[in-house]
């Protein structure tokens, strides 16, 4: 009994290079619609008539659709065929950005960017995927690969966006998505491999075991807190720099910004080097040291941004280091994290991964929202200091463990 549980659960065939490299750039694909609203959101707030105290709900509810995905679709990768339910949500997700780029009001766009980040939420289907072909002892590695496409896209979503829409307006890059997502969907199912799970439990009791999973489990509950935590931090920035960017000293157009977002995408390169620190028994230090850059990277933000002497070049490069070092810090712990969720328990692996992604993307949201009333009280200096909040909070929660 036991060893066909671990033949269901871990796939005949062992990861190879290609496939790995496929599912670093399917999750890479499919997340550039996550952080894309980011950097578009003075162009649909515009457009759509929105006021800018409320841009922040437009990269919100992308967040919210996604941990809504990562709470209720993702389990089911304990309970069906994984291939075949990837496939599902990669087509919702076409349908979702095809009626996006149509979307006639704001409240319409809303709805359908909260069913795109659901469908989104198949990322986290695929990385469990990943890890259980992976060889044994090597479950870090092979995340670190993965989650090096998944940052890739995250930040380059943001330059593409920028570029997209500077060249043929913001509803084109929802149109380039949903076409990209259904290529993505061919692919796929050409080359997944099957994985049927070993849960014979229905739905509404894999719904129901969530709650006790969170509660069984300290280090789900610590680390999906500081995932969430600087992922909140993460957002806050990346949400409010754009506007930072348009005003002097700086005053960069949509390309200029794309650029600026694209430097900043520097911080995926370290992504696999967190992963073998983990496999080295590093875990502690490395997240400890990847707080602290959060913290520093918030604090050189505040400073390049209250320079009005020298011209922009000093400003904007200390502004680009800030966007670097914060996105090593993030990537860092959600890679920690996620290697440490993962070897928790390999029948739940579907259900673990969702609740600590799901918890970090409700940070996420919340950063955002914060984002614009934090810009609209006090500008770039609250901005910052709340998003360096977070990582202290981060940093306490460190110190009690």
């Amino acid at each position: 009994m036991h060893g066909n549980a671990q033949l269901a659960d871990r796939p005949a065939e062992t990861i190879t290079r290609s496939q790995t490299l496929l599912f670093a750039a399917s999750t890479g694909i499919i997340a550039t619609n996550l952080f894309a609203p980011q950097t578009l959101v003075g162009l649909i707030s515009h457009s759509l008539g929105a006021a800018t105290s409320a841009s922040g709900l437009v990269s919100m509810t992308t967040l919210l659709g996604y941990a809504a995905g990562l709470f209720f679709l993702v389990p089911l990768s304990d309970l069906v065929e994984n291939r075949v339910l990837v496939l599902r949500m990669l087509g919702a997700g076409a349908l979702a950005a095809a009626v996006a780029a149509f979307a006639p009001s704001a409240g319409s766009l809303l709805a359908v960017l909260f069913v795109l980040g659901a469908a989104c939420s198949c990322i986290q289907v695929l990385v469990p995927v990943a890890a259980s072909m992976a060889p044994p002892g090597q479950d870090g590695r092979v995340i670190g690969d993965v989650m090096s496409g998944l940052m890739i896209g995250i930040l380059l979503s943001r330059p593409l966006a920028s570029l997209v829409a500077d060249a043929f307006g913001w509803r084109a890059f929802y149109g380039i998505s949903a076409a990209a997502l259904a290529l993505l969907a061919i692919l796929l199912g050409l080359a997944l491999p099957r994985r049927r799970p070993p849960a014979q439990s229905s739905y509404a009791a894999l719904i129901a075991s969530l709650l006790e999973l969170l509660r069984q489990e300290p280090v789900l509950r610590r680390r999906a807190l500081t995932a969430s935590l600087v992922m909140a931090a993460f957002s806050v920035f990346w949400t409010a720099v754009a506007l930072r960017l348009a005003a002097p000293p700086f005053e960069l157009g949509q390309r200029g910004i794309a650029l600026f977002a694209l430097a900043g995408a520097g911080g995926a390169a370290v992504t696999p080097l967190f992963g073998r620190a983990g496999d080295r028994s590093l875990t502690r230090p490395a997240t400890i040291a990847c707080h602290l850059g959060v913290i520093a990277a918030l604090s050189l933000a505040a400073w390049a941004g209250a320079i009005e002497a020298g011209g922009a070049w000093l400003p904007l490069a200390l502004m680009g280091a800030s966007a670097v070092l914060l996105d090593i810090g993030v990537t860092g712990d959600q890679t920690l994290g996620r290697r440490a969720v993962n070897l928790l328990q390999p029948k739940a692996r579907g259900r673990l991964n969702g609740l600590f992604v799901g918890i970090f993307f409700l940070g996420g949201a919340v950063g955002s929202l914060l984002a614009g009333i934090s810009w609209a009280w006090g500008g770039w200096n609250a901005v910052c200091a709340a998003g360096a909040a977070f990582g202290v909070v981060a940093l306490v929660v460190d110190w009690v463990e």
